[in-house]
């Protein structure tokens, strides 16, 4: 027996816990933005500049790492300390390293995607509801070709929001891209083959078929309305982007969900989304 409504109640819960957490992230990102220092006005105490200066007490000639007395003799009763063990320790840094940003997002989406997936089985949800279906379009050749294009329709769609965005002083945070470009050959082949296939499938089994394509089977709702829910959900959980990225994104989502519901194909959706964030990574980060 299909139990639409405790599918349901776990998909929400999943999904206050994937906003939370990347709120989370958001609040890291924005508190280390190049991955070493904090963010903050430049002070007499911390200048401006890409390290953080440390004030050193200065060691005094008459002193050799020993407390004296005021005859110059040695104190007896203190041992030798050295004066560089008296110094005060420079804090550690936060390194945000590619490999280590790309091992969390990977972990964290396909989490998502394992836990969405076993409780569609647990729950007897029709595979139908995700929009998997034995069709040409719903997971055949037309499915696959038909997300490329959307893919490249959709980031088109996008480099030209981003222009206007920068044309008007607006352009969004873009540190999360730069902090998951890798630097070595390696480095892509995981990014293009592993991370951003696992980002695309976790999103759209969340985001597009669990929010959207599964309700409205079993409670006959409005796909469109849905729709809304789900692509406002989509935005906030990309807050790391900036206010200008949040709106981009939750536009995109619709797009993305628009597709879903004209298509019922969830394949499509999967390799447009995966379109979209392959050609950003490419043409904005490749060397």
């Amino acid at each position: 027996m299909t139990q639409w409504a405790s599918f349901l109640v776990v998909i929400v819960f999943i999904l206050v816990v994937v906003l939370v957490l990347a709120r989370q992230s958001q609040a890291i990102i924005e508190e280390y933005p190049t991955g070493n220092q904090p963010t903050g006005d430049p002070t007499p105490e911390q200048p401006a500049g890409d390290e953080v200066a440390t004030e050193i007490p200065s060691v005094e000639p008459s002193t050799t790492g020993r407390k004296e007395k005021r005859n110059g003799a040695p104190s007896h009763d203190e041992e030798f300390i050295p004066p560089a063990s008296r110094q005060p320790r420079a804090e550690q840094e936060l390194v945000f390293s590619p490999l280590l940003m790309q091992a969390n997002v990977a972990v964290t989406q396909g989490i998502v995607a394992l836990l969405v997936i076993a409780a569609a089985w647990y729950f007897n949800i029709p595979a139908a509801a995700f929009g998997i279906v034995a069709e040409p379009m719903s997971t055949g050749l037309p499915a696959v070709v038909g997300g490329i294009t959307f893919g490249l329709v959709l980031w088109l769609c996008n480099e030209g929001a981003t222009r206007v965005a920068d044309a008007l002083d607006a352009s969004y945070d873009e540190r999360v891209r730069e902090l998951l470009a890798p630097e070595s050959g390696v480095g892509w082949a995981l990014l293009f083959g592993v991370v951003l296939p696992l980002i695309a499938v976790s999103e759209e089994l969340l985001f597009r078929a669990a929010l959207i394509g599964v309700p409205a089977a079993g409670f006959d709702l409005s796909p469109w309305l849905l729709a809304v829910g789900s692509s406002a959900a989509f935005a906030l959980g990309h807050g790391a982007q900036g206010r200008v990225g949040i709106i981009v994104t939750g536009l995109l989502g619709f797009v993305l969900a628009a597709g879903y519901i004209v298509t019922g194909s969830l394949l499509l959706v999967i390799i447009a989304h995966y379109v979209v964030n392959a050609m950003e990574f490419f043409i904005h980060e490749y060397r």
